[in-house]
């Protein structure tokens, strides 16, 4: 019985790692399209970080929604209609880039967020109880795996297709002619993406997915009251603190680095993401091969936290004309010379990639038949993308140091990982 069921979650496996690098790709895109919009229509700071906060303010309003539609409608519909609705995203770029109405290309990340976090809120759940909890936060850690090497490969797409040809236009100043050839430019690829995730969402839904036992008979009118017991949970309650830091951290450094490239005058500043996502790859593959076996989660955890903090240390002070990092790891192999504060919010990624696989199945530990609203409530946490950009905007604005003092944001952040990876996990009681 027990080979028949590890060969019978063989392809639903397979089925949710596709999703998982969906989710991936079109979640680190943004990383490109923040800067790239920020040229096109002249954006501040504060306005770009606009693009980020509207694609994961969508998961403050629709996660909770999300579990009652997904109780209603079951886990693999809940995929399908997700993807639909990422599909109808998609097409809403095209208006956009034909009119270059900011407010657009804004509902269209709206859109996009509501997708995600109804994919998501389904689709985690699958990876936790499609084998045994107490390897839960290795499966999560492959998934991620393949949700950042989609990140590594999204930005190098929209450069390939888009970037690429407008190389010349870092740092001058854009006649409209230009800017017209730019915005027609996004609304191809982003057709092509639509097109495919429907065409995803259809297969799902025609799949052999299996769907997920009932956690229990929750009583969907009493949501509110299911939402106040799980949250008497102290371990879930700071665990969606935890992932609300923790993906404000991995938002800014993922997606805001190549804002502050772009305004380092380097060209390929739509790239930028991808050494972040690559870093953050070699994390979860070193938690995989270090974790339980020579480190616990609980210690990784610290580590991650501790590490963020000294990063963070170092790009707010760091001198944006040295270049010893690349010196030493990326020129001799024929990379890039960049200038080490770059390369210190990529290394960001390293820190962050064990924050999600560890702290999830600790916050979920427990909850028997309230599983999915406290998955809902976890996934929820990634609102935490929304506001740290909208901080790390209005810090670069008013500080001396401009985007550069704009990261000082993540010292909070990682102050509180910190303290869930020592004491938080642990409490199970509110006097504790």
């Amino acid at each position: 019985m027990t080979e028949y069921k590890s060969k019978s979650s063989v392809v639903p496996m397979a089925i949710v790692a596709a999703l998982f690098f969906i989710l991936g790709f079109a979640t680190w895109l943004n990383g490109s399209l923040m800067p790239y919009l920020s040229q096109i229509l002249d954006l501040t700071p504060f306005q770009a970080s606009l693009i980020l906060f509207h694609f994961y303010i969508a998961v403050t309003f629709t996660a909770l929604p999300s579990a009652v539609v997904i109780r209603k409608i079951g886990y693999k519909n809940g995929m399908a209609l997700g993807m639909a609705i990422m599909m109808v995203a998609g097409l809403l770029f095209i208006p956009a880039a034909k009119s270059q109405i900011f407010s657009l290309f804004l509902l269209a990340q709206l859109v996009m967020g509501t997708g995600q976090t109804l994919l998501q809120t389904a689709v985690n759940p699958y990876v936790v109880r499609l084998g045994p909890e107490e390897s839960a936060a290795a499966r999560i850690s492959i998934m991620g795996i393949l949700n950042k090497g989609a990140g590594i490969l999204a930005p190098l797409v929209f450069t390939a297709l888009i970037v690429s040809n407008f190389n010349d236009r870092v740092g001058v100043k854009l006649t409209q002619i230009q800017i017209d050839e730019m915005a027609s430019s996004l609304i191809f690829p982003y057709l092509g993406m639509a097109i495919f995730i429907g065409l995803l969402a259809f297969a799902v839904k025609k799949s052999s997915l299996p769907e997920l036992e009932s956690e229990g008979d929750i009583d969907t009118a009493n949501h509110k009251g299911y939402v106040k017991e799980a949250l008497s949970h102290p371990n879930l309650a700071l665990g969606v603190l935890a992932i609300f830091f923790y993906v404000a951290v991995e938002v800014i450094a993922g997606d805001t680095i190549g804002s502050f490239a772009l305004s380092l005058g380097i060209e390929n500043y739509s790239v930028m993401t991808s050494y972040t996502m690559i870093c953050m790859v070699v994390g979860y593959i070193l938690g995989i091969a270090l974790i339980p076996r020579f480190i616990s989660q609980q210690k990784a955890l610290t580590v991650s936290a501790i590490l963020g903090l000294l990063l963070t240390f170092g790009v707010v002070t760091g001198d944006n004309n040295s270049f010893v990092i690349a010196n030493a790891v990326l020129v001799p192999f024929g990379g890039a010379q960049l200038p080490d504060t770059l390369i210190m919010i990529a290394f960001l990624g390293l820190a962050n990639a064990i924050v999600w696989p560890a702290v999830f199945p600790l916050a979920l530990s427990g909850m028997g038949k309230l599983t999915s609203v406290g998955s809902a409530l976890l996934v929820m946490g990634i609102s935490g993308g929304a506001f740290g950009p909208i901080f790390w905007g209005l810090t670069s604005s008013a500080s001396e140091l401009g985007m550069q003092g704009g990261y000082m944001v993540m010292f909070p952040c990682y102050l509180f990982i910190l303290f869930y990876a020592v004491k938080g996990h642990k409490m199970r009681s509110w006097k504790s």
